[in-house]
């Protein structure tokens, strides 16, 4: 029988040659663990029975890390189990990097439990135990895990639908588990426990606390050792703890969790990018519109908001009558846009809205700036005809990359949001209007030729979408610009334009986001940056400090003139060595330090010191105004 190995070309088997013993044939070394049957992953001990498409999975994948990190939760739960064996199994899913499992013991898993557990895991790893399948009735599994005192996986075995279910056996170690998993705990390489948390089981505040024990796991030492040094990095790079040592901002629980305060140098980051996003939106064409922070609820109904999200809405009372706090803008941009009959001569009309908006987060996901109750989001709603929006959506994408490469953003990872064309009926609008709608987002980002993946139902019910992750300085995804159809308000609301024939026709509304919300996207630029922001965004550009007493006289000169310049500039006039001065300056990561002293002084000069370069040497003041406003304009 002859299959298609993907990469390799045709190989004969013979008919139910086992994914394992195809491994074993292909891949002896641990490079591929797993196999992929005709688009569909498949356990080891799987036959292929027919000619088929194969494809051999390593953790080069997205697949093959899902697998590979899965499996090695399995070996940490059975070197758990075998070093406590009191202890009651929960779940061990693999996550974004790495792994977890949760754990029922009535005492604390410690520091040095931890090493333990990494011991006996490296143990199992040499060992090379296979993973084995064992499937069975699902009563006979509730009945395995009530018999090996295991309450929450027998709970979870009598909630499954599957009259028959599956269990993977690691030497005397079972687990209830789909699958699949790597051949045997061999293929593993390096380990690492990272911390222990504590987590409800199932997530509900009403159960059991576990202890959930996070890990990682690589090929090699080297490929675990530089994952430590990202991760380390990132600590550093951490926007709570830069946004702190810089002053940039607080979340204070007398206020309330989840709602950001911005001290003076972080308004001052926030006012250089609003400003930026307002004149660049003026000059693409934008109407800057402001919308109320608060709304009849009757309002959220009929745009459906209060059905479908009515559990993150902060509801009150006005008047005896139902307000809702603004979740989203959209429903405000088009009572404006409705507040006179529109001609198709007034199309595309683009309302922009720094809007602030308020949605109940659950406390366990508030997370710094990236995940707040409160938010202020770089919101903009395109009304235009169907024959417009071909080039809406160029101008949008377009738009979208100038704005981020400004920001220093210049690699995205792309997706392309489409509907599960199986359960059409799960979704608002028409055949018609999903097919045009997916050709225009494909066409325009094949115009700009940029890679993306299609992802089929994952599209939000009322129409399909761009989404843009931003790649930061160390590789890592961040939320940036989405550009998304609506099917859904434009018909609740009724909202059309006065065609050439004198007739009402439906308008095509695009909702767009470029940098998201204001308090994600300034924790993305804190962390991409590490608060060492470029000249124009700094909130304090340049510091000049004195040398002595004497020279405050000319310091504070230099200040009002650089100041005339609109330059953000704080004075150093303590009574303090300047060796102090400059490594104060270093520590708030200031761009420029300029020193005054006696030479200075005489010769109306300053001293300049770079952030980045290091020492420039004395220089005139009209100079240095000059190169720094050039520097700022080029924005580098």
């Amino acid at each position: 029988m002859q299959i298609s190995i993907d990469g390799m070309g045709a190989l004969e088997v013979e008919q139910g040659t086992t994914a394992r013993e195809l491994l074993g044939q292909l891949a002896k070394g641990k490079h591929y663990f797993a196999v992929e049957v005709d688009g569909a992953l498949v356990d080891q001990d799987f036959k292929i029975e027919k000619p088929s498409n194969v494809k051999l999975v390593g953790f080069d994948s997205e697949a093959g890390k899902e697998i590979y990190w899965h499996s090695t939760s399995h070996v940490m739960a059975a070197a758990v189990k075998k070093l406590f064996p009191e202890t009651a199994l929960g779940i061990g899913p693999a996550i974004a990097e790495g792994f977890y499992y949760d754990f029922g013991r009535p005492t604390s898993f410690t520091e040095d439990d931890l090493a333990k557990i990494e011991a006996a895991m490296r143990e199992m790893i040499g060992a090379d135990l296979e993973f084995k399948r064992e499937e069975m009735s699902r009563q006979d599994a509730v009945a395995l895990f009530e018999r090996s005192r295991e309450p929450y996986k027998a709970g979870l075995a009598s909630a499954l639908v599957d009259e028959r279910v599956s269990v993977y056996r690691t030497g005397g170690f079972v687990d209830l588990c789909r699958g699949p998993h790597v051949p045997s705990t061999g293929r593993l390489g390096a380990v690492k426990l990272l911390s222990v948390a504590g987590a409800y089981w199932k997530g509900l505040d009403t159960n059991p606390m576990l202890q959930r024990i996070y890990g990682i796991s690589y090929p090699t030492q080297q490929e675990l050792d530089e994952y430590l040094a990202r991760v380390k990095e990132a600590e550093r790079r951490d926007h709570r703890k830069l946004g702190t040592a810089l002053d940039l901002f607080s979340i204070d629980d007398t206020l309330g969790s989840g709602l950001v305060l911005w001290h003076p140098k972080g308004a001052i980051l926030r006012n250089v990018i609003e400003e930026f996003w307002r004149r660049e939106h003026l000059r693409a064409g934008y109407q800057l519109i402001y919308t109320p922070h608060i709304g009849r609820a009757e309002l959220w109904q009929r745009s459906g908001h209060l059905d479908y999200y009515k559990k993150e809405m902060y509801l009150l009372e006005v008047d005896e009558q139902p307000y809702v706090l603004k979740p989203m803008n959209c429903p405000g941009h088009i009572l404006i846009y409705q507040s006179k009959r529109r001609s198709y001569r007034e199309l595309p009309m683009r309302f922009a809205e720094l809007g602030t908006v308020y949605r109940h987060e659950r406390s366990g996901v508030l997370h710094g700036m990236f995940r707040v109750r409160g938010f202020t989001q770089d919101d903009a709603h395109i009304f235009c005809s169907r024959e417009q929006l071909p080039e809406e959506v160029d101008r949008t994408l377009e738009f979208a990359i100038r704005m981020l490469a400004a920001f220093g953003f210049k690699e995205f990872k792309i997706q392309l949001s489409v509907r599960d064309p199986r359960h059409k009926e799960q979704y608002a609008g028409d055949d018609a209007q999903w097919e045009m709608a997916e050709e225009a987002l494909r066409q325009a980002l094949e115009r700009h030729r940029l890679a993306y993946t299609r992802a089929e139902g994952e599209a939000v019910f009322y129409g399909p979408k761009i989404d843009m992750q931003l790649l930061d300085s160390l590789g890592r995804g961040w939320q940036g610009t989405t550009i998304q159809f609506d099917f859904n308000l434009p018909g609740r609301f009724g909202v059309t334009y006065v065609g050439p024939d004198g007739k009402d026709h439906p308008v095509v509304m695009v909702h767009r986001t470029l940098l998201g919300a204001m308090e994600r996207f300034t924790a993305t630029l804190i962390e991409h940056y590490a608060g060492e922001f470029p000249l124009w965004l700094a909130p304090v550009q340049v510091v000049v400090a004195t040398v002595s007493e004497d020279n405050a006289g000319w310091a504070s000169e230099v200040v009002r003139s650089l100041r005339d310049a609109d330059l953000r500039v704080e004075a150093d006039l303590r009574d303090e060595k300047i060796g102090s001065k400059i490594r104060d300056a270093e520590l708030q990561k200031v761009p420029y330090m300029l020193v005054v002293g006696k030479r200075e002084v005489a010769e109306g000069t300053v001293s300049v010191r770079s952030k980045k370069k290091g020492q420039l040497g004395t220089m005139g003041v009209a100079e240095l105004k000059k190169n720094l406003l050039d520097e700022i304009e080029r924005k580098l």
